[in-house]
């Protein structure tokens, strides 16, 4: 099996992009790749900008890595409630080439920030719209205070009930 994962974070820092790899490692005799969206940036999608430009490149190629893969990992950073400035820009210039984007792959949605909320607004709001994007969500996952419940040394979640929840989470993949 395939597994594309990713954070929904240009931060080079991204502590979502650092959850998405780590769930990753977790699945058995998967073979992982792990994307960073900052090499698919584009200028801010409008109808306008399409008609200039057309379909970018870029969201051909996130498109085409989409469909080359057998399942999908995203944590999504949360900001103001919701995606992120990249991730949005991302989505929607994508979704413009099909709006099935994650062509029926099964996905596991997670989401964290250092804070107790764990960016549940925007893994409701990514869960939630999911179907119409032709996401299988096979399980979605907050993981609150991410300084307290991850090593950043060793790049694991150190809290077991949510290292039981991950696990469970990724075998469904």
């Amino acid at each position: 099996m395939k597994i594309l994962a990713f954070g929904a974070s240009s931060s080079s820092k991204s502590i979502n992009k650092q959850l998405a790899t780590y769930a990753a490692s977790l699945a058995l005799d998967a073979v992982v790749e792990i994307l960073d969206i900052n090499d698919y940036e584009m200028p801010i999608f409008s109808e306008d900008k399409e008609q200039e430009i057309g379909q970018p490149e870029a969201a051909k190629n996130f498109y085409a890595k989409l469909g080359q893969t057998d399942a999908i990992i995203i944590s999504f950073a949360e900001h103001n409630g919701s995606y992120t400035a990249a991730y949005k820009n991302l989505f929607d210039w994508t979704s413009r080439i099909d709006m099935k984007l994650f062509q029926n792959k099964p996905v596991v949605f997670l989401a964290t920030s250092p804070g107790p909320g764990g960016a549940k607004s925007v893994l409701g709001a990514a869960t939630a719209s999911a179907p119409y994007f032709a996401a299988d969500v096979k399980a979605s996952i907050s993981i609150p205070n991410f300084f307290e419940n991850f090593d950043r040394e060793k790049q694991e979640v150190t809290n077991p009930e949510l290292v039981k929840q991950l696990k469970a989470a990724v075998a469904l993949l």
